[in-house]
């Protein structure tokens, strides 16, 4: 199919080159010319050196750690390509930062997800290319269409390699359900659910197991970890209960010192993880990192012609 626009053009922002460039070589072309730039003050200055009129404009930028620069130098690129007449701006998010705040859970707190998503739309993004995010309602906060991919058709086939056949998946928390009831469809396996109590915004309490667990190999599967609180008092819980080996399937690695540290010296034995977002330490091995340019690359080659993208939720065989 012949896209109905002049050309397509991939920019990358300064979050993730490495992922970006890796999008650019599935799609056997070079990543546009952009000059980011910081004033005295701190302030970022962007300049496209394309001609991007009528053009169909792709650009990538994961809004991890620093958040706020990450998001503001996306908004600013966004801006700048509407300037200059790009005929559709797709942002494309391999990471949607704020999305944790998405309702109001205590009385005078934002809906700070709600409020990204208006700030994109504002900027002059016409299309949003996400991956996992932390809620589905999310997608409802925009006026414009949401292309929502998943990192579990790259992660499953290295997981069945690794749990073999009597294996859990397990969601350390109630609201990883989903995601975990997703991988047990992939898998073939059991559910298990952790009850988490917050204790506070570092720290948390896993008390309750639902499920069977003893003797067999266990998958913990969410969205992302920074602490790693979550993920280790469930991989703790489970270990008592009698797991025989636990591994962690997250789409986003955001892991802090803090994180690094409880990982490392945690019952985890391997966290399988993707390169949305840059991963800076393996954690002595402990993390392995799976590309999702290819996935990303797929979804952006048919966002431009105009097909469909729902093929690219199952796995590759």
């Amino acid at each position: 199919m012949v896209s109905i626009f002049e050309n397509i053009q991939i920019y990358s922002g300064s979050a993730n080159p490495k992922l970006s460039q890796a999008i650019a070589e599935y799609l056997n072309t070079s990543l546009g010319h952009v000059d980011i730039n910081h004033f005295p003050d701190g302030e970022i200055f962007v300049q496209y050196r394309d001609n991007m009129r009528r053009a169909d404009v792709f650009i990538i930028q994961p809004t991890c750690a620093p958040p706020n620069e990450n998001l503001m130098e996306l908004l600013i690129m966004i801006d700048a390509a509407r300037r200059a007449s790009a005929a559709r701006i797709t942002a494309v998010m391999p990471f949607f930062g704020y999305a944790r705040q998405d309702r109001k859970d205590k009385p005078r707190v934002p809906i700070t997800a709600k409020l990204v998503a208006n700030l994109l739309t504002v900027a002059g993004a016409d299309r949003i290319l996400a991956m996992d995010l932390h809620s589905q309602q999310i997608q409802g906060f925009f006026d414009i269409p949401v292309d929502h991919l998943y990192a579990r058709p790259m992660l499953v086939p290295y997981i069945k390699e690794k749990i073999g056949e009597d294996a859990v998946v397990v969601s350390p928390d109630s609201g990883s359900v989903k995601m975990a009831t997703a991988y047990c469809d992939m898998l073939n396996a059991g559910l298990a659910v952790v009850a988490k109590r917050r204790i506070d915004a570092k720290a948390v309490a896993s008390s309750h197991l639902v499920g069977e667990v003893e003797g067999r190999t266990c998958v913990i599967t969410d969205d992302l970890t920074s602490t790693a609180g979550t993920l280790v008092a469930a991989a703790e819980l489970l270990k008592k209960e009698g797991a025989k080996e636990i591994y962690a399937a997250i789409s986003h690695c955001l892991l802090n010192e803090r994180g690094r540290a409880l990982i490392s010296s945690s019952c985890i034995k391997e966290i399988l993880t993707t390169d949305a977002v840059p991963v800076s330490d393996t954690c002595g091995g402990k993390v392995k990192v799976y590309s999702v340019a290819p996935l990303l690359g797929e979804a952006i080659k048919r966002i431009h012609e105009g097909e469909s993208v729902s093929s690219l939720f199952k796995i590759k065989e």
